[in-house]
């Protein structure tokens, strides 16, 4: 399993490239923001092979690319879930719209994605939006705007929760063993390190 990460766009969100080389570099796209010119010279020059486009939520800054990465890989299923498609496609408040996608597929808690050999688990975790996700494969987690190194995602935009949030972090503080964390912002982090320096799990 490899992970490579480019920074894109104006609000400077982490895009994943997540690929199994054993099964002839078959890729996820995780989170294609922005610049998706850039997504796709990466992917050459690795030599991958797309076959899906995850989203760990429907804010603009995390799916804004993917109508230009269809129309250079027609067809390739775009997974988010049922309750972040509306603000994905009409871009909510901020008014900066992916539109509708025909190869999108919902996934949501508990549900499992196949990518080559790779397993990759959905959790659903709320509050920063009402469907956000992060994505659990072996010991990585893609958390979206979720965790943060030493924060956690807003929950003030359109269809936050702070509740939720603070369910959701609870969830990812109590999972079993230490995971590296590929966040939507900022640099990676480990969940140990955010269990004993992040204030909002310490609040918990």
């Amino acid at each position: 399993m490899k992970v490579d990460s480019l920074t894109v766009g104006m609000i400077h969100t982490n895009c994943y490239l997540l690929w199994d080389e054993t099964a002839d570099n078959a890729a996820a796209i995780i989170d294609p923001g922005c610049e998706a010119g850039r997504i796709m010279q990466r992917i050459k020059e690795f030599g991958l092979h797309p076959k899906m486009i995850l989203l760990t939520h429907g804010h603009f800054d995390h799916v804004l690319g993917v109508p230009d990465l269809l129309r250079e890989y027609p067809g390739l299923p775009v997974y988010i879930t049922e309750a972040d498609y509306p603000l994905a496609v009409t871009g909510g408040q901020f008014q900066a719209p992916m539109g509708e996608v025909d190869s999108v597929s919902f996934y949501d808690e508990g549900d499992t994605v196949k990518l080559g050999n790779l397993t990759i688990e959905v959790l659903r975790t709320p509050g920063h939006t009402p469907g956000g996700v992060v994505l659990r494969v072996n010991d990585t987690l893609f958390t979206g705007d979720t965790l943060f190194p030493g924060s956690c995602g807003r929950t003030d935009f359109e269809g936050g929760s702070t509740v939720e949030m603070q369910q959701s972090l609870k969830r990812l503080e109590e999972l079993d063993g230490n995971y590296t964390v590929y966040p939507g912002h900022m640099q990676s982090t480990t969940l140990d390190q955010e269990r004993k320096t992040n204030p909002f799990f310490r609040h918990l």
